[in-house]
């Protein structure tokens, strides 16, 4: 899930499953393809969804537009809202489609884009098994969305406040005060064995925090006047002054 090789592997692993497949087995695809996305909405994950969303079998369409919701959850994403307010006019005669988008359509601004479903954590090194609990729940009890949520047990969508968590990176001094520092936020790249000190991270852009952190992304300190005493920029951060720091003027 966290590996982007192993995930794209998975995705065409499933892109055969889908033509090739039982009903019963076309059913899960939405599901298994929400689970390697979540709060990540891709263009091609987005893309496979919107299309399975229109399918023939009533609960393959159904699994794609709850699967939707959880690979934007959170995120706020402008073409995934569209392809819901789409699938919203097209469904206004189906009650328990409708009621599946207007879910869908909560997942995407959950928290005003302020909280993400995604159980990684760490800079994707580390898996929190009771995020993964909450959304196996909801994934699961969606293989028979007639019985479970479609019908009186609804309340199951409440797991996944389990897996919910913030997406800011705030930084704070050694009281817990609110400190405005400068940070570069970019696209994460890979530099594992790679000799010297290579850029973590490309096509940066400086804030001052509190920032957003979407999935893939990754946070620098920048400025040499605090230190941070966590090595990975995520969620809160202490930071202690430098002692080494003399102040430029220019």
């Amino acid at each position: 899930m966290a590996e982007p090789i192993g995930s794209q592997m998975a995705s065409r692993m499933l892109e055969h499953l889908l033509q090739y497949g039982e009903p019963l087995v076309r059913r899960a695809i939405p599901l298994a393809l929400a689970l390697l996305n979540v709060s990540n909405p891709g263009q091609q994950v987005v893309d496979a969804l919107s299309r399975l969303s229109h399918d023939a079998d009533t609960e393959v369409a159904q699994n794609a537009v709850v699967a939707l919701g959880i690979v934007g959850a959170g995120t706020n994403n402008a073409r995934l809202a569209g392809i819901l307010r789409s699938l919203a006019s097209y469904y206004y005669k189906e009650p328990t489609l409708l009621f599946l988008v207007r879910v869908a359509q909560g997942l995407a601004h959950m928290g005003k884009g302020l909280v993400g479903l995604s159980p990684y954590h760490t800079d994707k090194q580390l898996l929190s098994g009771i995020a993964v609990a909450g959304l196996l729940a909801v994934l699961t009890a969606c293989q028979d969305l007639k019985a479970t949520i479609g019908a009186k047990h609804h309340y199951l969508l409440y797991c996944l406040a389990a897996a919910m968590k913030p997406r800011m990176l705030l930084t704070v001094d050694e009281q817990l005060q609110l400190l405005n520092v400068p940070v570069r936020l970019g696209q994460a790249v890979d530099v594992v064995a790679q000799a010297g000190r290579p850029k973590t991270i490309t096509g940066f852009q400086t804030h001052t925090t509190p920032v957003l952190m979407s999935s893939g992304e990754r946070a620098e300190l920048g400025t040499e006047k605090y230190i941070p005493l966590s090595p990975i920029l995520e969620h809160i951060v202490i930071l202690k002054p430098n002692p080494d720091y003399v102040e430029t003027t220019t």
